[in-house]
């Protein structure tokens, strides 16, 4: 069995290990390329994004790994770069300084309280509720068009190479009675999204994180989705969003196995410095 994993964080953000303990089980399990992502800095208080004064430090650490283990893997520096307009995208400045190999773009933050604290809407779930009371007047539908508007706003105007956990907002919908994945509203936002993301031709993970964090039973994105997203040609990546060593390939045999059966063929890889693709199944690559 041989994967990659392209979305993982360390110590530098909400991870718990080094990078290089990431890339040693890696290397243990037989994976063939892996990426660290960690979370970027933020201008604002926040618990779980990377401060700006170690960026150096981090950049440091990967590329000495990267030289390091280069015989038994390839290894990627990146950054999962929140998206939040006028604020942090991955043409900011200092995403640029950090030349990275790679980008996932995520919105975590969507909107602010009056007091301009951002809300998460991926954090806990009173939160997720004070902000959808406070910022959105209890709308559902208005906050998760607005989170899928900021998506599309981010693959227009600051594209990352990937795009990072579609629809995770679905953790917080309470299993169906705060908003419904099912609800027209819900689908044309979602096809409208895949529309921008398709002109784009930009990368979609399947994340796994929800699945074996038991914040949700499918990936992201939904199957539904997933079977729009091959019906649109638009290309898939397969990452565990991971946050300790023992994660890094979770729940992959099973979601190989549910995109094998919706029908995808290949999945994306950035391999020999160069996303690609490669035919899988349910028991890894064949490169």
């Amino acid at each position: 069995m041989t994967w990659t994993n392209y979305h993982s964080h360390s110590y530098f953000c909400d991870g718990k290990f080094p990078p290089e303990e990431h890339i040693k089980e890696a290397i243990k399990q037989g994976l063939i390329a892996y990426g660290v992502s960690t979370h970027c800095p933020v201008p604002f208080p926040s618990t779980w994004n990377m401060k700006m004064d170690e960026v150096p430090q981090y950049v440091k650490e990967v590329r000495e790994a990267q030289e390091k283990y280069k015989d038994q893997i390839q290894v990627y520096l990146g950054m999962e770069v929140d998206y939040i307009p006028d604020v942090v995208g991955c043409s900011s400045d200092f995403i640029r300084a950090a030349k990275l190999d790679y980008t996932v773009g995520s919105i975590h933050y969507v909107d602010q309280f009056d007091d301009g604290k951002h809300w998460e809407i991926d954090g806990p779930h009173n939160i997720f509720l004070a902000g959808l009371e406070q910022i959105f007047n209890n709308n559902p539908q208005a906050a998760v068009e607005r989170y899928f508007e900021l998506t599309r706003k981010m693959v227009e105007e600051d594209c990352p190479d990937v795009v990072g956990h579609l629809d995770k907002i679905k953790m917080q919908s309470e299993d169906g009675v705060l908003f419904n994945e099912q609800q027209q509203w819900y689908k044309k936002a979602i096809e409208a999204t895949l529309e921008t993301i398709a002109s784009a031709n930009v990368i979609v993970e399947v994340n796994t994180r929800g699945i074996y964090k038991k914040a949700t039973t499918t990936p992201y994105p939904s199957p539904w989705v997933l079977e729009k997203m091959l019906d649109m040609q638009i290309p898939i990546s397969l990452n565990a969003d991971s946050h300790v060593p023992n994660e890094i390939t979770k729940e992959f045999a099973p979601t190989a196995q549910l995109l094998e059966e919706i029908g995808f063929k290949q999945i994306h890889i950035l391999y020999n410095g160069e996303w690609q693709p490669v035919a899988f199944d349910r028991n890894g690559l064949k490169p």
